[in-house]
């Protein structure tokens, strides 16, 4: 049996809703063969984030290194990767994979807890953004990145450029923040010539820690089946849209999406 091939590369959620973590359950539920490069530790639960160690760039290049150079890969996927030398640490490895790249630029936390050095802005931009068939930044990240402030549709249009302006083939620009509309939920995934507008029920649920990291994962889950990059895109959202509704309650706060949903229907 030969299965996909994907490799994430961020960091770990103690908790287990988002990060590598995260990652890994989406794979395992997508029916690809998952695989780790950890960047950072969290101390990390359903209230937050209560500590982060950042690995050594030796390490990060030492574990991608012997996952690609033995096994090798078919997709990757970006997270967490929290200082400007592990950016471009990343940024150096992903130049020399031939495969897509999706790249979910992390800033914060789902608890507002900052998980990217403001200092490794320029190298997200210059050097991370460049390598990515698709970048995956929610409208905080917009923000982040381009300065951009994200209020309606066309806001999104203008954030897409933006994103796109820095290098990466396809733009996903996710609109769970976007106010205004508690109905659906609406992301715009676009290449500057075709524009593709997802949209999804917005569910009344608060567990949705983990969103991001499920949806990059996916769409690299897609991508490594050979899918093009829109279809990869609509079964990801499609399997997020199932996941949040699913979200369940764990600890005191904010719990995660159900990675598992489809086993348990």
């Amino acid at each position: 049996m030969s299965l996909p091939l994907v490799l994430t590369v961020a960091g770990s959620d103690s908790g287990g809703g988002a990060g590598v973590q995260a990652d890994l359950k989406t794979m395992l539920a997508l029916g690809v063969h998952g695989m780790s490069v950890l960047t950072a530790v969290t101390a990390q639960n359903s209230l937050g984030v209560h500590g982060v160690w950042e690995l050594p760039e030796e390490a990060v290049r030492a574990q991608y290194r012997a996952v690609v150079d033995d096994i090798g890969v078919h997709a990757v996927k970006t997270g967490m990767l929290a200082t400007a030398p592990l950016v471009e640490t990343v940024a150096e490895l992903l130049a020399g994979t031939d495969a897509p790249v999706v790249v979910d630029p992390v800033g914060v936390s789902k608890h507002g807890d900052p998980l990217l050095a403001a200092s490794a802005l320029e190298s997200v931009r210059k050097r991370l953004l460049p390598a990515a068939t698709v970048a995956t930044p929610n409208l905080d990240e917009v923000t982040q990145l381009t300065g951009i402030v994200v209020e309606d549709e066309d806001g999104m249009r203008r954030a897409a450029e933006a994103i796109l302006g820095h290098g990466p083939r396809w733009a996903l620009i996710k609109g769970g923040h976007l106010p205004g509309n508690a109905a659906e939920v609406v992301d715009l995934l676009t290449d500057g010539t075709e524009e593709h507008w997802l949209s999804a029920p917005r569910y009344d649920n608060r567990h949705t820690h983990g969103t991001g990291c499920t949806l990059a994962s996916a769409v690299a889950s897609g991508l490594a089946k050979g899918l093009a990059v829109p279809a990869a895109v609509r079964e990801a959202k499609a399997y997020v849209t199932g996941a949040l509704a699913a979200g369940f309650a764990l600890g005191r706060g904010i719990g995660p999406v159900d990675h598992g949903w489809e086993t348990r229907r």
